[in-house]
């Protein structure tokens, strides 16, 4: 229940939702372009620092983990709490669930980090539309990315340590099964992974305890990096535990979005009203998406495309556990995941790279090899009255050939490396690469506008549809963001708002 009935008002030039890697992109370039904004996100602002307890642990999990739930919703923990906005939402739908971030930073705050640019033939596979973008992209923007993000893959000392002989043994099996391995690009500062194997920190990366955010610092997520320089300029306002509940088309042709302000328990604590002259939706694929299909079906904004909805993906994501293999995996598993292997010889181009475990059980074993690839984008999201929330669909075959190319795989290492390999999400499918639901060509254009509908703006994940050309998506919104608003910014500025 609201603490007070009244709304606050509020007008803004420019509003960004969503602090990941589309709206941390699209606040700075705004704000270099002298565009005041403001940055709604749902999540918390998390400040780490050399041996800070900002985030649970596995072995601790808590309500940190978890967003405004009250049980855990990863590593098959059965513990119960007082709910709290923890960094990890868990989207339910039918026949698959959508892990995504809630955190100022969004995804970059608790992911990997695996800054994986796909090949010119896979990107076209999976975004036809913007084909001939890629050597642009290929030019300027991904790097542009990468030096932002400061991307360095893991340091052969490190690689050559006994914290990673679990990276090591995975290396050494890939060729064994036709794969060529390659280091991982990471946006890490690995001197922090080296004061941890001195003693100097406790261990976070050198022992993959990094799934809820990482402890130590280090790690140039988005609140690092894009949003604190365009925080720098004076010209942008982040404001956390901003939940964005409608978007609506009012008369005068202008944006607005009615938004909660609530407390870390879930409470509103004020409710405000936002008019703005342009909307950058960045909320993620299922944030952007529901927002959207609800205000096509409550009818607040009219004549949204009808493709809202459709072509989302789960980006191929499988992940397998392979227990007890023959080689020595060490006592624990060095990480971010910084070795992988990408095939690209049959009929579905796949990616392989294995993600420390930070749990290890006596007399157990246990890696875990993250499998990803090109997928049509077959899921639909449908709005349900009841919830007043939109609601995804994904069809069980819609991955299955290519989750069959990546099963095979998987046996062949465990054949080669010994021991056994489980596939995890069998039973409960589950994805922390969501895609689509706001298809580019269908619902907007190359550049993000939304059909017919000036100042509104996708720029996330939600516009590509499927799957980033067997890689991790990241790397790709970030750097389809950087050119979509050097358009934006040179087209639209003085123009739509």
């Amino acid at each position: 229940m609201a603490l007070q009935a009244d709304v606050t008002e509020l007008r803004a030039r420019a509003v960004v939702v969503g602090t990941g890697f589309g709206g941390g992109v699209t606040a700075l370039r705004l704000a270099q372009a002298g565009v005041k904004t403001l940055v709604l996100e749902r999540g918390r602002r998390w400040v780490t620092g050399p041996n800070s307890t900002t985030f649970c642990r596995f072995a601790n999990m808590d309500n940190r983990s978890a967003w405004l739930t009250d049980h855990a919703i990863v590593g098959g923990v059965d513990k119960t709490w007082t709910p709290y906005t923890g960094v990890i939402e868990a989207v339910e739908g039918n026949g698959m669930t959508a892990n995504v971030g809630a955190a100022v930073g969004g995804g970059s705050i608790m992911y990997h980090g695996m800054s994986l640019q796909p090949t010119k033939e896979n990107f076209a596979r999976s975004i036809p539309l913007a084909a001939d973008l890629y050597d642009y992209l290929d030019r300027v923007t991904y790097p542009t990315v990468a030096r932002m993000l400061g991307l360095a893959t893991v340091p052969q000392d490190l690689l050559l340590s006994d914290a990673y002989k679990s990276s090591r043994l995975f290396q050494d099996v890939l060729p064994k099964v036709g794969l060529s391995p390659f280091k991982v690009p990471l946006p890490v500062d690995w001197s922090y992974a080296r004061g941890e194997l001195t003693g100097q920190y406790d261990p976070t990366y050198t022992t993959s305890d990094i799934a809820f955010g990482v402890n130590n610092g280090g790690k140039h997520s988005i609140d690092v990096t894009y949003l604190a320089q365009a925080e720098s300029t004076g010209l942008v306002e982040v404001a956390p535990l901003h939940v964005v509940r409608d978007l609506a088309l009012d008369a005068n042709k202008k944006w607005v979005l009615s938004v909660d302000r609530i407390d870390t328990g879930g409470v509103v604590q004020e409710r405000i009203r936002v008019t703005a002259d342009a909307v950058f939706l960045n909320a993620g694929s299922p944030g952007t998406t529901r927002l959207l299909v609800k205000s096509r079906a409550k009818g607040l904004v009219p004549d949204l495309p009808d493709a809202i909805g459709t072509k989302w993906g789960n980006n191929g994501d499988r992940i397998w556990a392979w227990i007890n293999p023959s080689g020595d995996a060490g006592t624990q598993q060095g990480g971010p995941a910084c070795i992988g292997a990408t095939d690209s010889a049959g009929a579905i181009p796949y990616t392989l790279v294995h993600a420390g475990s930070p749990i290890q059980q006596p007399g157990v074993t246990a890696l875990t090899v993250v499998g990803y690839g090109i997928v049509d984008g077959a899921g639909t999201w449908a709005y349900d009255a009841d919830k007043d929330d939109a609601v995804l669909t994904w069809p069980t075959t819609a991955d299955a050939e290519l989750q069959a190319l990546i099963a095979a795989r998987m046996q062949a290492v465990a054949a080669a490396g010994g021991g056994l390999m489980i596939d995890t999400n069998a039973t409960a499918p589950s994805t922390w690469h969501s895609l689509g639901g706001v298809p580019m060509g269908d619902a907007v254009d190359l550049y993000g506008r939304v059909l017919g509908h000036k100042g509104l703006y996708v720029l996330d994940g939600a516009r590509i549809p499927g799957s980033t050309g067997a890689c991790n998506p990241s790397f790709t919104i970030a750097a389809l963001a950087e050119h979509s608003m050097t358009t934006i910014v040179r087209q639209d500025l003085g123009r739509v708002f």
